[in-house]
Formats: structure tokens, sequence, C-alpha cells
């Protein structure tokens, strides 16, 4: 269960909001939502999620907090200078609800990260300022199947949108391809700083809207705010022409792992099929390949503990004749190990279907689910 009561009293505002309810801060609380930037608009998208009781928020960022972010990037106080933002950020986060679940991971977002950043997440967020970073999310999301949050601020002007390519668009539909140039700067042009703020406070409501499913979201839709003038206008969007053809390049994690053939070939094994199994004479081996935070959270018994990045290089600390099954949090890199795995030469291994949220709702409701 997470960490996060959603019937507390610090939620009744929400609780009481048309078409909210208990259900709507329930969803808040069993969320999982990576932020990426914890710069001008993460200072308010981080803060506000937070304080809203979502359980549980990554941020993203490989960055030091510079005495020139201060103005406008309200997460940082002049003592955090010199630190990593996402380390202020946890600070800041914690101070505003000790009972969230806040996950720093100091390193940049790229291709080679995304999809286990994104594995079991519903959301993420992109307040970075590099366009392509934002390809990058909007890539992944779409290999994750989840909605991509993004949001842009530089001199007087916020950009805001919502991409779902699962729900009809992605941003590429938008802007198929990264300009050739890098666009505004705020150290170059500038930034007010209530830009920051109207921006990320737009952002963060259309991560509450689309957890909740209250309202309609800013899905195909652009909204463009000017802070000289107070003015905002929306830009309509829908799926370009050539989307089905773009989509046959994206690659999922097991498409890019090692594909055998024949019999090494990596199964599927379910829940309740794994449970009769390890209550037999000859139980296999269970591996987990997820952090050692996500271990502490929920676990199944006797599992050996290898986190996928360590994964190639202590795959000889385990038996490549025994009958192994791989788990993670929702059966998305348990795949990707188990295909790895494979074509290692292991001669009996799967995946568990759905993880161990499946586990947990299908055959041991003891275990925490997060």
């Amino acid at each position: 269960m997470p960490a996060i009561d959603p019937d507390s009293p610090r939620y009744a505002r929400q609780r009481v909001l048309p078409g909210w309810g208990a259900d709507a801060q329930r969803r808040l609380a069993d969320a999982r939502v990576v932020v990426l930037g914890a710069g001008g608009l993460g200072s308010f998208v981080v803060p506000a999620l937070v304080a809203a009781g979502v359980g549980t928020v990554v941020v993203v960022d490989d960055d030091d907090v510079d005495v020139t972010n201060l103005h406008r990037q309200l997460l940082h106080a002049p003592g955090d200078v010199g630190r990593l933002k996402v380390e202020s950020a946890a600070d800041a986060a914690f101070d505003l609800s000790p009972d969230t679940n806040l996950v720093p991971a100091a390193i940049r977002f790229d291709e080679t990260v995304a999809d286990e950043l994104l594995a079991g997440a519903d959301l993420v967020v992109d307040g970075t300022d590099d366009i392509l970073t934002r390809y990058a999310a909007d890539d992944a999301a779409t290999r994750a199947g989840i909605p991509l949050v993004w949001g842009s601020a530089a001199k007087f002007s916020g950009q805001v949108g919502v991409s779902w390519d699962a729900r009809g668009v992605s941003y590429r539909d938008l802007f198929p391809e990264p300009p050739a140039d890098a666009g505004l700067s705020c150290d170059v042009d500038g930034i007010l700083p209530t830009v920051c703020t109207v921006t990320g406070g737009m952002m963060a409501g259309e991560v509450l809207k689309l957890l909740t499913g209250v309202g309609e979201p800013l899905l195909g839709r652009v909204v463009v705010y000017d802070g000289l003038s107070g003015r905002s206008r929306e830009i309509a969007y829908r799926r370009a022409e050539d989307a089905e053809s773009r989509q046959a390049g994206f690659e999922t994690p097991a498409a890019r792992a090692p594909q055998p053939a024949g019999p090494a070939q990596p199964g599927n094994v379910a829940p309740a099929a794994l449970a009769d199994e390890l209550a037999s004479e000859a139980p296999p081996l269970l591996l987990d390949v997820r952090e050692p935070w996500e271990a502490r959270i929920a676990t199944i018994e006797g599992a050996t503990l290898i986190p996928l990045p360590q994964l190639a290089d202590r795959a000889s600390e385990l038996d490549p004749e025994a009958s192994v099954v791989v788990f993670c949090h929702l059966g998305v890199r348990s795949e990707y190990a188990a295909r790895m795995l494979a074509g290692s030469g292991f001669a009996n291994v799967r995946n568990l279907v759905g993880g161990i949220d499946a586990w947990s709702r299908t055959v041991d409701p003891a275990v925490a689910r997060y």
C-alpha cells in the first residue's frame, strides 16, 4: 500500500471537488510519475504533485544548482548552490510531504536510460530546456504506452501540451523532427520567473487530471501563454499522416535485447502458475531485476536481487541450467532481462507477466504495492 493516506484531512479540499472524491485521491496515492528536470518548470511541478498526494515522484536531473537559477527555481535556496538539483528537490519535497516517496535520479535522461526510468511509471513530465530530451521522452512514452506532459518557458512566453500516442497523438505529430537550432535559451534570452510559475502550474494540473480522470486533458492541443499581455491562445494538432510508418521505427526494450532462436527464446509465466511451481518440489530460481529501494517496498520471498543495469556483469552468479523466472514491477524490465539471459545461454528462463504488481493482486495481497 502507498505510504500516503488518501483519506487524510490534508486532501479534504481536493476530495470535495466535483468528480474527485476518495477514488481520485487514491489513484494519486497509487501513482508513479517521472519528472524530467528540477529547474524552472520542475520547481513548480514537483511541489504541486507532492503536495497534492502523488505517491511516488521520480525526479531526473544531472545538473547542479547555480546562483543564476534562484530567481525562478524555487525548489532551491542560496544554501543549495553547488548541490545536485535532485538532492535539494528531495529535501524540499520531504518538507512538504514526508510520506511521499521521492526518488532522486542524478543522471541525464536519454535513449540509453529512458525505458528503465519509465518502467512502471504512469506518466512522464518533461520540464527540461533540452529539445532532444523531449524527443527521447516522447519516444519512450510511446513505447511504454503512457502520456507525456510537456512544457517550455523562455523570455516572456510558456507552452504546455499533452502527448499520448496510445490515445491518438505524440509530440512528433506536432513537430516530426528536432529543429536545426536549439531554440530560445534562458541563459541567452532570459526568462520572466512568473512564466515558470504559470507554465509549471498548468503542467502539474494536466498531470493531476490525467491521473485522476477528472476534466479534459490538453491532448492534441497546446496552450501558449504570453506573460507580457496575460493572454493565452490554443493550437490544435492531430495525428500526422506518416505516423504509422514512423511508429514502425520504434523499438521496445525487448526488441533491442539479444534475439536468440529456437529453444533459447524466453517464455512467460502467469502469477498463479508461478505460485504452483514455487510450492512444488522443484521450484524455479526467482530473479528480481528491480532497484534495491523497490525490493525494500515489496518482494517475493526467496528472490535473488540483481538490478537490471548490473545483470550483464553479474549473470555468472546464476546457474545457466536452472529454471529461472525473472520479475520486476510490471514486467517490462524483466522481459528485457529474460531475453538478455536467453541470449547468453540460459536454457530455461521466463518472465513473470505483470511483475510483482500482478503477483500482489492475484496471488499474495499481503505483498505491498507501489
